[in-house]
């Protein structure tokens, strides 16, 4: 064979010898060895143009790539171009190959580039192709800089798939608002970002959880992080870099291993708006108010007809939802207009203190049930006609959150002082003591009862509540009922102490599940000294700090346009893991340093 005749193969060889040693090439599309046919991925023959191209037209490029057998695009959103345009890429099926075409202009003077990975499997068996990213530029050079990173949740510090990362040269703070970025990427399954081939210049670095693909970010409907500091990438870029090779999401330890230089914790804001919401009336003498935003600010308010005092309200802890009673046992008409003053946002976007009357009607269910009790007798439950309560002795909590009532509706009459404990030993002597009883901050229904003395190992603890002690706002008294509760004896159950130093400022500290989706138990700090968590049974736990800087109890989210972060959380880890394995009968103690966590 002549040589010359060799010379058409030189551009597919080129495309083709990286994809041969994985190990040193970013765009690695090598089907795994070994295994039956049918599950090695599609392999790219043949790409047009060449990575690396430069001077390529501004008006209608198509970029080709060439498999070595039939394909189809199963994710079309995962075509992604850096920068992206208004207009996404187009991806069209040709043969064994997927043709990429633009319906607007390329920007001149531009590196682009074009990633694959998740977008395409064989038209067989749907094997995924692992991915590949395409380099061009409309000018006559290349940009050679790169950033890695991480996007994560800022409450659970999970990393958050599909995340995208946008780059902006604009640094006004509106500019995530309003235009595209000068560059972007998608996180992974690890909530990991690489960006390849950007230029070199100083840059605003946001994320943003794009849920209609425009990449821009909406206030009302997405999540949000940035970088406190503007950003300039200092790496140069080359196919040898780890971080850049296309691995197998569930290669656990290489998708660890890869280094990140930013961490981005992506956190929903505030809505921008105040104003009602809803109102819904869902008892003759019960109806709530849910407003757009927290911290809704409430001047005055009363229901037409009846005195102000009758009115009784209460927020939930984030001062979003207002619940609302009448103290009043009359029947009560069908709709009440209920006049209320508060911080509303005007025309301007400006909060304006405003006066609203809002008709709170029955419900057509609630209009219903209670038409249906007030004719027949005979349709009504028990419950109609007594002060429902809910009482909760939970063995674990009790010595934190003590016995527990929770009534339906708010109390008109309380007497507390005719609560009986009575406390069996385990010879079965019997005795009587005393209770504390402490109203919820949060919930005037609720409240915690504690026995005045220290629970004791194989102690029964019975708290009798007599009858018609309470009276509720419709009038209703309560049954009578007793709670009866033992700390837990299980030989098998483990405890978790926690030694806190280096506090100087308010914690709050949760124990969580494995999921790191539940609250098993909660403490507040503001002072050094022993945190415990008793009663656990041997799993996967995790422990979550937060700091609650300003003192409000609450883990507070963040704003972009005030540059404030949502509040700091960290976890404990051992050995630099989030999950802590509680084995049987272990009393396991460890020593943290808040102000080192922290840092």
């Amino acid at each position: 064979m002549k040589l010359k005749n060799l010379f058409p193969l030189i551009p597919a060889a080129l495309v083709l010898l990286p994809l041969f040693f994985p190990t040193g090439c970013a765009n690695t599309t090598t089907p795994p060895s070994g295994g039956p046919k049918d599950t090695i991925p599609p392999v790219i023959t043949k790409v047009n143009p060449l990575p690396g191209t430069v001077n390529v037209p501004v008006h209608g490029t198509k970029l080709v790539f060439t498999f070595d057998e039939y394909v189809k695009i199963k994710d079309a959103n995962s075509i992604f171009l850096s920068p992206p345009m208004e207009k996404k890429p187009k991806g069209t099926i040709r043969g064994k190959s997927v043709v990429i075409s633009f319906e607007e202009d390329l920007q001149p003077n531009t590196t682009y580039t074009l990633d694959l990975t998740g977008a395409i499997v064989d038209n067989n068996e749907g094997n995924p192709f692992p991915g590949f990213t395409l380099v061009f530029s409309t000018g006559d050079r290349i940009d050679s800089l790169c950033l890695t990173g991480l996007v994560q949740d800022c409450n659970t510090l999970k990393p958050l798939k599909g995340a995208t990362v946008l780059l902006y040269k604009d640094h006004a703070d509106s500019a995530v608002f309003l235009h595209r970025p000068n560059a972007a990427t998608k996180t992974d399954d690890w909530g990991f970002f690489s960006l390849r081939n950007i230029q070199d210049t100083v840059y605003r670095v946001y994320a943003i959880k794009d849920e209609n693909n425009n990449n821009i970010y909406d206030p009302e409907t997405e999540r949000v992080a940035f970088l406190d500091t503007l950003f300039r990438p200092t790496i140069v870029y080359d196919d040898s870099l780890y971080e850049f090779k296309k691995f197998d999401m569930k290669d656990t330890a290489l998708c660890l291993a890869r280094k990140t230089q930013l961490e981005l914790n992506l956190f929903r804001e505030k809505p921008s708006k105040q104003l009602i919401v809803k109102k819904e009336r869902v008892g003759e003498r019960t109806a709530y108010l849910t407003f757009m935003a927290p911290g809704a600010k409430i001047y005055d308010m009363r229901i037409k007809g009846l005195p102000r005092e009758k009115l009784i309200s209460q927020f939930n802890p984030q001062q979003d939802s207002l619940e609302l009673w009448v103290n009043d046992a009359r029947k009560m008409p069908d709709t009440l207009k209920l006049d209320i003053v508060y911080d509303k946002t005007d025309t301007t976007g400006r909060l304006k203190r405003t006066k609203e009357t809002v008709k709170l009607t029955l419900s057509k269910e609630a209009r219903a049930e209670l038409k249906k009790k007030q004719m027949n007798a005979r349709d009504r439950k028990h419950e109609d006609t007594i002060a429902v309560m809910k009482t909760e002795a939970d063995a674990a909590l009790v010595e934190q959150y003590g016995f527990q009532i929770t009534f339906n509706y708010p109390l008109r009459e309380e007497n507390w002082d005719t609560l009986q404990l009575r406390i069996v030993n385990p010879r079965q002597q019997e005795s009587k003591g005393g209770v504390r009883v402490v109203r919820d901050s949060t919930n005037l229904r609720h409240f915690n009862i504690y026995p005045q003395e220290p629970l004791q190992q194989g102690y029964d603890y019975y708290l009798k509540i007599p009858h018609r002690i309470f009276r509720d706002i419709n009038g209703f008294y309560n049954d009578s009922t007793e709670m009866k509760v033992t700390l837990p004896n299980d030989e098998k159950l483990s405890s978790v102490t926690l030694k806190l130093s280096g506090v100087h400022d308010k914690y709050i500290i949760d124990l969580l599940n494995e999921q790191r989706n539940k609250v098993i138990r909660s403490f507040i700090v503001e002072t050094g000294g022993e945190v415990l968590f008793p009663y656990l049974k041997a799993g996967k736990y995790c422990i979550r700090m937060t700091e609650d800087l300003n003192r409000n109890n609450l883990v507070d989210t963040g704003n972009l346009l005030e540059h404030r972060q949502p509040e700091k959380v960290r976890f404990f880890k051992l050995e630099d893991q989030f999950l802590i394995e509680v084995l049987e009968k272990a009393e396991m103690v460890w020593d943290v340093n808040m102000e080192d966590l922290f840092k």
